[in-house]
């Protein structure tokens, strides 16, 4: 058996199919959803908002000595929430690549999150990646989004 995994995902959903052969039918097996990755900004609360000057260079008005002061790189509420999720979603490929589900591995994922996505990868699913593609296709039937992997396979 080689079943191959289609990933299609976004900072707020991931979709997981499987597939036997490139002509079979998907069959989608879990659907994740980010809530937090969902909230609007200002629905956040008021502990993790941010100040004017936090996460800047600026060691100016941070309310602490500036010598010993740790810097704190830029990170906002929804990237935070966005990089646990891609944590989820490498955690539930990982369990299930280790427990034999599947044999390849496709992302369709959007571009920002893929990127984020490739950081947490571990070397054991990078090797059965065997294609990336750089959309948004959440919200495609699995009709539809075997037509454009389909696609993107004929381009390589």
């Amino acid at each position: 058996m080689n079943t191959t995994w289609i990933v299609s995902a976004n900072a707020s959903r991931a979709r997981f199919f499987s597939q036997e052969q490139p002509s079979d039918q998907l069959e989608e097996i879990n659907d994740m959803i980010n809530d937090a990755g969902r909230q609007r900004m200002l629905e956040t609360s008021e502990s993790d908002k941010r100040g004017p000057t936090s996460g800047t260079k600026s060691i100016h008005n941070t309310g602490g000595p500036t010598p010993n002061k740790l810097y704190e790189p830029p990170t906002t509420p929804d990237v935070h929430e966005a990089e646990l999720f891609a944590r989820d979603i490498t955690g539930f490929l990982q369990k299930a690549h280790q427990e034999g589900r599947f044999q390849q591995l496709t992302l369709v994922v959007s571009p920002q999150f893929l990127g984020m996505l490739r950081k947490l990868l571990p070397a054991e699913l990078e090797s059965v990646v065997k294609l990336e593609i750089n959309k948004d296709y959440t919200q495609f039937s699995p009709a539809q989004l075997r037509d454009q992997v389909q696609a993107h396979m004929g381009k390589g």
